[in-house]
């Protein structure tokens, strides 16, 4: 189950922090079993935990189990999944710092065939953390953030088959972001916003496919969707300086996104699919003093091979808008502007590769180039690679030892930004 979960994540427009740490392995058990039961023990060397430009290193241990619970009725499928991770760096504990990190995740999925024409799927996923990867996968955020920061994503689907050749999906998705680093202080030498006051928000999509199946192995779709954006906060991001009142407030980044789009499900070869949509993004970002929209071009694209029984690739490629962590407030214009977004470009592939009946072994890679549209940084961008490879040894059904390395590198133009992470670690896993 975790395989299938993690094939589907990196798959789903490159929104997967793709790290080898969470790499496809064997921490469940065949999804036949009603539950199951898996951990891992890890101890690690990370030569930067606070992911800044002046390095903090640390060895480490992690433990985390997991608890799934999957239900198979006649025409409904339940799940349930729990997981628990526990971080300790020696390095904090010596500096008098709390030297341990924890994150949940909670995963629930409900799939429902109503007839043979009308199928739904209800899925949430709540988290807690401090990772990037796992509190916003789309990396808007590319540094770890201390404290209990929360992400939740819902979502429903309806798919209906009218006729022998055209079908519909009608999608919503629902995501709330809530930081714990909260407050502001814009006197002499004071921290600004917060990340609450720059991130925290409610972000809303429907959409809508119409879909044609063109040949037995390929399905063309015309959609839409609509996209609402609201910062929840309520704090200022900006000190302006102007009025009685001098300050920008979170929901000055309130936006409205519009798409328009094409594409194509097609299997190419029984081993070979392709899934792709292009088209345009027009967003109005209707609270921002200088009264800004813009158009840019939307695409995801991913390609699955499996070369060989137990090994396959995977590929992507997305463009889209993000938010951003950087206000970047200048006085141009006549109440100034701020940073609303980036335009982010973004290229992922894994690898994963059955070397031995035993030993599985997996690469993954990600390339992130995020423009940003407004503010003083306006035009310029951000590079984030991110780089991990991992071995897993299974010596029966139930237990494995596994070791990896992650590289996480932030090539930024703003001062302070930049940043190198390497992580080293060497582990062992349970499952039941």
């Amino acid at each position: 189950m975790k395989k299938f979960f993690t094939s589907v994540g990196l798959i789903a427009a490159g929104t997967v922090g793709l790290q080898a740490a969470y790499a496809p392995g064997l921490g469940s058990m065949a999804a036949s079993k009603i539950w199951s039961a898996s951990g891992s023990l890890r101890g690690f060397y990370d030569d930067n935990y606070t992911t800044s430009s002046t390095k903090q290193g640390s060895i480490g241990f992690e433990v985390s189990p997991e608890l799934d619970l999957n239900v198979a009725l006649q025409q409904t499928e339940l799940g349930l999944r729990y997981t628990y991770g526990m971080y300790y760096y020696q390095d904090r504990e010596n500096n008098g710092q709390n030297p341990i990190d924890q994150t949940h995740q909670f995963d629930l999925w409900v799939d429902h065939a109503f007839s043979e024409r009308w199928q739904a799927k209800v899925m949430d996923s709540f988290v807690v953390g401090q990772e990037p990867e796992l509190i916003d996968p789309n990396t808007s955020v590319v540094k770890r953030t201390d404290g209990n920061n929360i992400r939740n994503t819902g979502t429903i689907d309806l798919n209906t088959t009218w006729t022998r050749l055209f079908s519909t999906k009608l999608a919503y998705r629902n995501t709330v972001y809530d930081y714990q680093n909260s407050g502001y202080n814009f006197g002499p030498g004071g921290t600004g916003a917060s990340l609450a006051g720059e991130l925290n928000r409610f972000d809303q999509t429907i959409s809508l496919d119409l879909q044609w199946a063109v040949a037995p192995e390929t399905i063309a779709f015309v959609g839409g969707a609509f996209e609402w954006v609201n910062y929840t906060a309520d704090q200022p991001i900006a000190f302006t300086g102007i009025g009685p009142n001098p300050y920008l407030y979170s929901d000055s980044r309130n936006n409205r996104s519009y798409f328009g789009y094409v594409g194509a499900q097609h299997n190419m070869l029984a081993n070979l699919s392709f899934t792709g949509r292009v088209g345009v993004q027009y967003t109005d970002s209707y609270n921002d003093p200088s009264s800004s929209s813009s158009v840019n071009p939307y695409a995801d694209l991913s390609m699955v091979y499996t070369y060989l029984p137990g090994s396959y690739a995977q590929f992507g490629f997305t463009q889209t808008e993000n938010a951003t962590e950087q206000v970047g407030y200048t006085a141009t214009g006549s109440n100034g502007n701020i940073a609303l977004f980036t335009e982010s470009s973004t290229v992922y592939a894994s690898v994963n590769q059955k070397l031995t009946p035993k030993l599985m072994g997996t690469v993954l890679g990600r390339w992130q180039h995020s423009v940003y549209n407004g503010g003083l940084y306006n035009n310029q961008a951000d590079n984030y690679y991110s780089f991990g490879a991992n071995l897993s040894y299974a010596f029966n059904q139930h237990f494995s030892a596994e070791a990896g390395y992650n590289l996480d590198y932030l090539q930024s133009s703003i001062p302070g930004n930049l940043y190198s992470r390497n992580r080293v670690y060497l582990g062992v896993s349970a499952a039941y």
